[in-house]
Parts: C-alpha cells; sequence; structure tokens
C-alpha cells in the first residue's frame, strides 16, 4: 500500500495547491485544496466494484430516455427508498429531474451491450431492445436480474452531481442470476461457485 502524501496544513499552502493544474486529467485542476488528482481520484473509486444499472424515465414528451449508472445503492427498508446520482453536464438531467417516475433495470452479465448502448451518445438508444412498460410507461428493459419502479421523491446537490432519491413503488427480481459488474474500469462476470 502506498501512504497518501501529505502536505502543509496552512492556507498559503493549500492556495498554492489548489492553483495548481493537474498534469493527468482533462479539467486541469486538482480536486481540493489538498492536492488531490481528479483523475487519481476517480482511478482510486474504480476499486470498489459496482453493478450496472440503466435508469429510465420518459422526457416531457413522452418519449422513453435511458442512461447507464453505476451509482446505484439502497437508503432506507421503511419507507423503501433508492439513490442514484447523474451529472450535471448529462444532456437528459431535466428530463430526469422532471419525471414523475422512472425504473432502476439491474443490468444482467450478458448486457454488456445495453450498458454500452446506454452510456453513449447515440439518440435512440432503445432501438432493437426488448422492453415493457411499468408505472406511468416507464420502460422496464427485457432480461434484467431485477427492476425497481420509483417516484422520483427528492433530488439533492452533490459537487458535479445531482442525487436522485426514489420512493420505491414496486420491485421484482429478473431470471438472470448473474449481475453485470463493473471494476478497475473493465466490465467483470462474478465467478459462482457452488
Amino acid at each position: 500500500m502506498t501512504p497518501p502524501t501529505s502536505t502543509a496544513n496552512s492556507p498559503e499552502t493549500q492556495q498554492a495547491v489548489a492553483d495548481l493544474p493537474c498534469q493527468t486529467c482533462d479539467s486541469g485542476q486538482v480536486l481540493s485544496a489538498k492536492g488531490l488528482c481528479c483523475r487519481d481520484f476517480r482511478s482510486t473509486l474504480g476499486n470498489f466494484a459496482t453493478g450496472i444499472t440503466v435508469i429510465t424515465a420518459l422526457s416531457p414528451e413522452g418519449e422513453p430516455i435511458g442512461v447507464t449508472i453505476s451509482s446505484f445503492n439502497s437508503v432506507s427498508l421503511d419507507p423503501p427508498l433508492i439513490l442514484w446520482s447523474l451529472s450535471l453536464n448529462s444532456p437528459n438531467i431535466e428530463a430526469f429531474s422532471s419525471a414523475s417516475h422512472y425504473a432502476v433495470n439491474v443490468l444482467a452479465a450478458d448486457q454488456q451491450h445495453i450498458s454500452d448502448g446506454f452510456a453513449s451518445r447515440k439518440s435512440d438508444r432503445f432501438a432493437g431492445l426488448s422492453f415493457s412498460r411499468g408505472l406511468s410507461d416507464v420502460p422496464l428493459l427485457d432480461g434484467c436480474c431485477a427492476w425497481f419502479e420509483c417516484t422520483n421523491e427528492a433530488h439533492y446537490p452533490g459537487g458535479d452531481h445531482l442525487i436522485f432519491v426514489g420512493h420505491v413503488e414496486r420491485f421484482a427480481q429478473g431470471e438472470a442470476e448473474s449481475p453485470l459488474i463493473f471494476h478497475n474500469a473493465c466490465y467483470r462476470k462474478l465467478n459462482v461457485t457452488e
């Protein structure tokens, strides 16, 4: 394990570090006055394995929309609440913010192509996909491990993301047993042993 480097805690040193450009990322800035590089931070976060979901909803015009998300998590059992986050730069931020309902589609191990499709910038992400309709006509993708149909309960600012809290109205488990996993910038599959 490589220990973190430390810097002096004086305000002058912190400000000097904050003004330094980040040499390894696109933003050109360090994350904070502590000298954290955003590329390094993202890479370190990648050590935490996550499941992959596609959040689906309807646009204000009634068209299906969806986006790949790995930030899905449970919040509460009573009431049943979940959360996920979306970049403020997402072209769908307003549509998801104003949607009355959305669905969390937990992708199965054989659905990497769906994750890739909803992570892309292509306009019709639903082309060629089978799905049914859930609460408020929200798309439910076929073949998933699980589905959570939610009302759009609350939003909270979270830095460069908006945090969504959903109240689960209905949920179901699919027949797929193995979820799609993301770890260290790669898709992974669980190795199931008896």
